[in-house]
């Protein structure tokens, strides 16, 4: 009998398996797929940020290397080296993640991997099924994009998955769903030539974001040649052989639009189909997702559930750190998680990053708060790098100065937001990242300034007179 057997290897599956065997526990990890790593690192964030970062080097230099000086007769790019670069990434990491699992003397199975007991997973695989024992499981099957019912995946209608796998540029690319992935996707193929529309059925953009931000990423991705509809609400598609027409309704109006390729990005759904049997009466709610309290326990006292499967934002670093948190807890730790403190990022360029409270979030929550911004046209290192659009926007609570909220859209936004949030997990004002020295001249520097002014003491722009 294992001590813990885990279905899935994605970024919850594998880091989970990875402690558990630091824990001293006999561990296992059973995977469906040919390679470990899960979406994330096979079909998601990986590949589309290998993508994204060679489709802006080839967009800068056609577009604002003269800037600097640097001039080309001709700028040309060659998807196929772009997809098989992306694919060696993939092979690298999925393969790294493989001696991962061996060093730390974690048993790897292939095959399908349904709980049919409390301590019981039955495995199928190619040849024959086993049955597995185990004190403990781990449920890691992580997500899938959902398919719209008027909107089959076909050879012109893709998810995420297929619109890594272009094998040339469309002339006119269509995308349902203005969120992180419809951006994201829309970047890449609008850099290599593509019209891209967006469709997007709510009447706002980016509503998760702080307004002050969204306000001015969408007027940026705009400029960038991204056409960003709202309040479109698709009815129905007509796929042909060539292309795909799009039936949809804005304003009370009816429209109709013609795409060489249409990508669905509206959302995840869990994999929590066929992944346990019947007479184990796990609880799953009306979406689909795995009920857990809020250590990822579920109402089985020894089967945990995480990632993707469960409630809460569907990233893969909340992920990974619920998998370290339940190993910890299996051996009775009392580890656990701030869910106030996960941080999202856009992966576009400009960046876009942001954690904690957002500005209309304490407004409806009626927190008395004060805000700092410093842009980065003020930011010498961002002005060198011909990279100054966009800001650095701190919230912090009135009362006390503690900082609650980072939002960022800029150069290396992640990278700055991800400092804040190290000073929001220790209860860090306003003034103790004011007081902090940081480098000069680094892009940095901005969420310094964001801090000094919350207090009205930025040294780089005026202050708001209060």
């Amino acid at each position: 009998m294992k001590d813990v057997l885990i279905i899935g290897s994605g970024p919850a599956g594998y880091v989970a398996a990875i402690r558990c065997a630091q824990n001293g526990l006999d561990t296992a990890i059973i995977e469906s797929k040919a390679e470990f790593g899960g979406t994330c690192l096979n079909v998601g964030c990986i590949p589309s940020k290998a993508l994204l970062d060679s489709s802006n080097k080839y967009y800068q230099a056609k577009e604002h290397f003269s800037e600097h000086g640097i001039s080309f007769t001709e700028q040309s790019f060659d998807l196929g080296t772009m997809m098989t670069r992306k694919d060696d990434v993939i092979k690298k990491l999925t393969g790294g993640i493989s001696g991962l699992l061996k060093g730390n003397k974690i048993e790897t199975i292939n095959g399908t991997g349904k709980i049919i007991s409390k301590h019981q997973v039955e495995v199928t695989q190619s040849e024959d099924t086993i049955i597995l024992d185990a004190k403990n499981i781990i449920l890691a099957t992580g997500s899938k994009p959902i398919e719209l019912p008027f909107a089959r995946w076909s050879k012109n209608i893709v998810s995420s998955t297929g619109a890594l796998n272009f094998i040339e540029v469309p002339k006119k690319l269509g995308i349902i769903g203005a969120g992180i992935i419809g951006l994201e996707l829309g970047s890449v193929w609008s850099r290599l030539g593509s019209e891209v529309v967006i469709l997007e059925a709510l009447d706002e953009f980016l509503p998760s974001a702080d307004h002050q931000i969204a306000k001015e990423v969408q007027k940026e991705f705009t400029k960038q040649g991204l056409n960003i509809n709202l309040g479109c609400k698709v009815q129905d598609t007509i796929d042909s052989k060539d292309s795909v027409l799009v039936k949809f309704v804005r304003d009370g109006e009816d429209h109709e639009l013609d795409f060489d390729k249409l990508i669905v990005a509206v959302g995840r759904t869990p994999n929590s189909q066929n992944i346990f049997d019947s007479s184990v009466e796990i609880s799953i709610d009306s979406k689909g997702f795995v009920d857990v309290d809020q250590y990822c326990r579920t109402n089985i006292d020894n089967i945990w559930a995480i990632g993707d499967l469960v409630r809460g934002p569907m990233l893969a670093h909340k992920g990974s750190e619920e998998g370290v948190m339940v190993a910890d807890r299996i051996i009775g730790k009392k580890t656990e998680m701030s869910y106030e403190h996960v941080p999202s990022v856009i992966y576009t360029h400009p960046e876009v990053a942001w954690v904690g409270k957002n500005e209309q979030e304490v407004k409806t929550e009626n927190i008395s708060y004060k805000t700092g911004v410093f842009p980065f046209a003020a930011s010498g290192r961002a002005l060198a790098a011909s990279d100054s659009k966009g800001f650095v926007k701190m919230i912090a609570n009135e009362s006390d100065d503690t900082i609650i909220g980072i939002h960022a859209f800029g150069p290396s936004a992640a990278e700055i937001v991800q400092q804040g949030l190290i000073a929001m997990e220790f209860s860090s004002s306003a003034e103790d990242l004011a007081l902090t020295i940081f480098s000069h001249p680094t892009v940095s520097e901005a969420l310094h300034e964001a801090a000094l002014s919350v207090n009205d003491q930025a040294i780089h722009i005026g202050n708001k007179k209060r």
